[in-house]
């Protein structure tokens, strides 16, 4: 399996920012990061090797980034309102940095989807959501996708339009709807076993519902709990039976 490593100074964020690929060629995923991970997580879970026979025969390139996590949500020495403006830098890097190398690198009429495991699972569907001209679809596994989860229940305006949970009941934007109703790849997993709240994923699948949006909303059961076993099986079935 082919394997890249490369960073660039991001102006976004101001730091220097690492990003990994793998393989050559197919369908490109851009992998989100949970919690407080870096870049090269789903490598040392071994959800890559879980992929590996769609990358090895081409029908899949991966790409995964950092997070700026534990310095916005999960960094209990910051403010609120720092940790709020952090997060849309790091938005900013995603739409303005990452996805234009992934263009260059894949060409720039490949579409990119979007995946993550549990926090990375909420912010791939909002940057999916925000920006559908950008993202073709998203894989989201065992997501809480409110966003107040992790900020203690701090709520600003950048909370709020970084929250699915709260933003989207009240999306009128007709061009933004029917660009995300345009998409046949919005894939809401979830267990029901040890710290899974299938329960989140099915209200927000319910928010999808009520705006006419095309979603699909599976919940594997009790034998699949929130962990990196589950997240291994989940990923590699839905890449090879939906795309």
């Amino acid at each position: 399996m082919k394997k890249d490593i490369f960073s660039w100074y991001s102006p976004s964020l101001q730091k220097e920012m690492p990003i990994v690929s793998y393989g050559d060629y197919g369908s490109v995923f851009l992998l989100v990061p949970t919690a407080g991970a870096d870049f090269l997580e789903y490598e040392r879970f071994q959800l890559i090797d879980s992929l590996a026979p769609f990358i090895n025969a081409g029908k899949l390139k991966i790409y995964s980034v950092d997070s700026v996590n534990n310095e916005s949500w999960l960094n209990k020495e910051m403010n609120n309102w720092d940790k709020a403006q952090r997060h849309e830098q790091w938005n900013a890097y995603i739409y303005h940095e990452v996805l234009p190398y992934i263009k260059n690198e894949s060409g720039a009429d490949t579409p990119v989807f979007i995946s993550g495991a549990s926090f990375g699972a909420l912010h791939s569907m909002n940057l999916f959501l925000k920006r559908p001209d950008l993202l073709s679809g998203v894989i989201a596994m065992s997501g809480v996708y409110d966003l107040t989860y992790y900020t203690d229940g701090f709520m600003n305006d950048t909370v709020y339009f970084n929250s699915p949970r709260h933003y989207m009941p009240n999306l009128t934007d007709h061009d933004i709807l029917e660009e995300i109703r345009k998409s046949p790849h919005i894939h809401i997993l979830t267990g029901a076993g040890a710290y899974e709240d299938p329960r989140a994923g099915g209200e927000f699948a319910k928010i999808l519902y009520d705006k006419g949006i095309y979603y699909e909303f599976d919940n594997w059961g009790e034998d699949y709990k929130h962990d990196w076993p589950t997240w291994r099986a989940m990923l590699p079935h839905y890449i090879g039976t939906r795309f």
